[in-house]
């Protein structure tokens, strides 16, 4: 799916004259069909604002996003966020089944998708016997099921440790290879965004607007995160950009 935005302005109006919180401001991309692409900013620029404008369920802002040009709310989204919101009653089968129709084949799809995710030994487990990282492959494995267009992800390993940070990375990276789809992944760790992304979008401290539109440069597939010529274009784009993370809480 191709996505054209253009936020002029989201504001959330206060109580007190005079206070109203301006979110964002004047932040307008379009991004191509199955692109990957990965926004950066600080905490409080507007990143999760702008995804859920994106995904359809923020309204009150001046400007437009469409999909395919079309609404987003006529799009095929599947959106992932922070916490994996799994239902604590159903089992990790009927947490993915729960975005399906009931069909045979839609069944065998969700299981065979957790089969590829190494979780086919606890599929009529329920989410409290899961690890943190499982309870985001299950997540992860819900929001693909459904085949999406457009799959938006909200910093969805943010607070994992990062040996099962690094192999939920590779388990995104080999989904979306396989089940090309477009992408719009917020994080702000620069370092998992040139490892992700086709392209990166920084945003400034709030109101978020766009100061950087990068293009990565490095060629797929990027076998590890800490290879050094991750780290070393994450040096070089500092260098050139000395204030690019201004305000954010780890570089």
């Amino acid at each position: 799916m191709t996505i054209v935005v253009d936020v002029q302005n989201k504001t959330y109006p206060s109580r007190t004259p005079g206070q109203d919180h301006i979110a964002l401001t004047e932040v307008a991309f379009e991004i191509p069909e199955s692109q990957f692409t990965c926004i950066v900013g600080p905490s409080g620029c507007g990143k999760s604002t702008l995804l859920n404008i994106v995904s359809g369920l923020e309204k009150g802002f001046e400007g437009t996003v469409s999909i395919n040009g079309e609404s987003p709310e006529k799009a095929h989204i599947g959106y992932m966020f922070q916490t994996p919101r799994l239902m604590p009653w159903l089992s990790v089968l009927d947490n993915v089944r729960l975005v399906m129709d009931n069909s045979e084949e839609e069944e065998e799809l969700a299981r065979h998708l957790l089969e590829e995710m190494h979780l086919g030994d606890v599929l009529q487990a329920f989410p409290n016997r899961l690890s943190g990282g499982m309870q985001r492959r299950v997540a992860l494995a819900r929001a693909f099921v459904v085949q999406p267009g457009l799959l938006l992800m909200d910093e969805p390993f943010i607070s994992l440790d990062e040996p099962a940070a690094i192999r939920l990375r590779q388990v995104l990276l080999n989904l979306w290879n396989e089940r090309p789809t477009t992408v719009l992944f917020v994080t702000h760790d620069l370092s998992e965004a040139i490892y992700l992304a086709d392209r990166i979008l920084f945003l400034s401290p709030g109101p978020g607007r766009i100061v950087l539109d990068y293009k990565v440069p490095l060629t797929r597939p990027r076998e590890d995160l800490e290879k050094k010529d991750i780290e070393a274009l994450k040096s070089e784009l500092l260098d050139k950009h000395p204030d690019l993370l201004t305000g954010l809480a780890e570089n």
